[in-house]
């Protein structure tokens, strides 16, 4: 399906799909999709399908349509498209059909066996190893050579330095330092431009001539300079300037004791994203004997590469931070969708039990008292294990490891669920290991990974005629581990459910599962170093393997920490 994904603006990370004829944006609420922008008109375009794509048509907007930096009236969308209302930027994904056709039958991966034409490696390379290619070249080289092959390695340690961060900051510190190896600059700052104001805000600053004994120069950079690169898109090398055509001689450039200035804008795919400018110094009224320039056209070429890629970098993190914020916005959704449905379920529950209770207590009747409040406290028992469950789901917390007893453990979940057992005739049944001994982990914890457990057992055995639930319990001196064990004889579980059934609203209880359980009884043993095997043959059963380290207390400690333990 087309749509349009937010990659700049106050809707950053929103995804709208063009499942309409006519979809319409704009500022206000009645439009198919609304832009958070006090730069977008009220109705400012619209994008129409037809049998041609998708068409954006200008609404008569006050600031303009853009696709690809260029004002349209009306344009035809293509894959790739960058569409920018007010200071909202968009990227337009098309439908591809193409998209839905498999690979499978023209590609196959075969063994060595079933090639007809065996092949060998003849020779391997390591990341290293490749990249010193750009300093195989023979020393005797020509003086152009030489700079050719000193600009590629400028170009292949900036695509280094550009691939290795998705942090910004260290990006920019990063490329300023490479600057300064390669150029004789004294000065230098990196701006970047802010999307809500488009002013240029300085992130990185460098003063080569810089001492901690010395006070901190002010690095003040030209109007003049900034407004030309933003503007006309180009960098500019400034040599002297008072002699420069070019600039006004009223402007700041002739006041100040610039030299030499280089400053080139930081030209992505979708725009400006800011500027780098480095310069030399000399302070006013100093007299310095000139020595020739420092910076060449050339210099000017690289520095306009290197924003380049730098600029490439900042989009690229700006989208995938785009993206997270797109995943967690889904996340919400979807975890609010399914606990509003879940609790909608349990406090209708609650409300008939409390409707029969209010009616009992008007009748004097203490059988619907004792009924309603049946459902009630039922309900409650939901609610607070749904609350319980998306707290220790959320929260990661380091178990408090106390001497417990494991079947002791087992015992309590068991006489808490019996009557449940009961009610949808299913027995349950405990093996415990006699020789269990005093284990160090966080039993409030292990009562909730067990307590899961076991549910989604008993209710796999509703249909089973008998349902029944065998948790067993063993401890394995030999690899050091300890282990409770559901078994049940339910219908099992398919197989390609296996792969699924511990992520986060994976449920196949319909109404009645949050999809909570089984990853946050999964999440409990690997807080405590272990984990849960599942093995299940579909119209069988399945059994559950919870498997965590036998951590032995030492006697001689009695903090009960991990200060004192042993693991067998």
């Amino acid at each position: 399906m087309a749509s349009l994904f937010v990659i700049q603006g106050s809707d950053q990370g929103r995804r709208y799909d063009l499942d309409d004829d006519a979809i319409s944006l704009g500022r206000d609420n009645d439009n198919s999709i609304q832009l958070h922008d006090n730069e977008v008109s009220r109705h400012h375009a619209e994008v129409r399908s037809d049998e041609e794509g998708f068409l954006l048509v200008d609404l008569n907007s006050s600031n303009g349509s853009f696709v690809n930096g260029n004002q349209i009236t009306e344009q035809l969308l293509v894959n790739g498209d960058r569409v920018q209302l007010g200071r909202t930027l968009m990227i337009f994904t098309g439908s591809d059909d193409s998209s839905s056709l498999s690979l499978a039958d023209e590609v196959d991966i075969v063994g060595q066996s079933a090639s007809a034409a065996g092949s060998r490696i003849i020779h391997s390379m390591s990341h290293e190893e490749g990249s010193q290619i750009i300093e195989s070249f023979n020393e005797s080289e020509s003086p152009w050579l030489a700079r050719a092959r000193s600009n590629l390695q400028i170009m292949y340690r900036t695509a280094l330095a550009v691939s290795h961060t998705l942090d910004i900051d260290q990006l920019l510190h990063r490329i300023m330092e490479l600057i300064f190896e390669w150029v004789e600059a004294d000065r230098g700052c990196i701006m970047l431009l802010d999307q809500q104001t488009n002013d240029l805000v300085p992130k990185v600053s460098r003063n080569r001539r810089q001492s901690e004994a010395r006070e901190k120069e002010r690095l003040e950079i030209s109007r003049t300079i900034l407004d030309y690169v933003l503007e006309q898109r180009e960098g500019v090398l400034t040599s002297d300037a008072k002699d420069d055509q070019r600039w006004d001689p009223a402007a700041s450039i002739v006041k100040m004791g610039i030299r030499e200035a280089i400053c080139v804008p930081m030209q992505g795919r979708y725009g400006i994203v800011g500027v780098i400018y480095i310069d030399t110094y000399t302070a006013p009224g100093r007299f310095v004997q000139r020595a020739g320039n420092k910076f060449s056209e050339e210099h000017l070429k690289l520095m306009v590469a290197i924003a380049h890629q730098a600029a490439l970098a900042i989009e690229d993190t700006s989208y995938y931070s785009a993206m997270v914020q797109a995943e967690r916005l889904a996340a919400m959704g979807q975890t609010i969708a399914t606990l509003s449905h879940h609790i909608k379920n349990i406090l209708q529950g609650i409300r008939g039990g409390s409707y029969l209770i209010e009616e009992g207590l008007k009748n004097e009747d203490n059988d619907i008292v004792r009924k309603g409040w049946s459902i009630v406290d039922k309900n409650q028992e939901k609610i607070s294990n749904l609350v319980m469950d998306m707290l220790t789901f959320s929260k990661d917390r380091e178990p408090d490891l106390v001497p417990s007893d494991v079947n002791e453990v087992v015992t309590d979940v068991l006489e808490l669920m019996v009557v449940r057992a009961k009610t949808v005739g299913v027995e349950l049944k405990k093996n415990a290991d006699e020789a269990m001994p005093e284990l160090l982990f966080d039993p409030e914890l292990m009562h909730r990974a067990i307590l899961n457990v076991v549910t989604n057992a008993i209710d796999a055995c509703e249909t089973s005629d008998p349902g029944r639930v065998v948790v067993s319990t063993e401890h394995s001196a030999e690899d050091g581990k300890v282990r409770v064990i559901v078994e049940d004889n339910g219908g099992g579980i398919e197989e390609a459910d296996l792969k699924r059934i511990f992520s986060v609203f994976e449920s196949r209880k319909g109404a009645r599962g949050t999809g909570l359980g089984l990853p946050v009884s999964q999440k409990i043993l690997r807080e405590h170093g272990g984990d849960i095997l599942v093995e299940s043959t579909l119209g069988t059963g399945s059994r559950f393997i919870l498997e965590l380290p036998a951590i032995i207390p030492d006697p001689s400690n009695h903090s009960d920490t991990l200060a004192g333990f042993r693991i067998e």
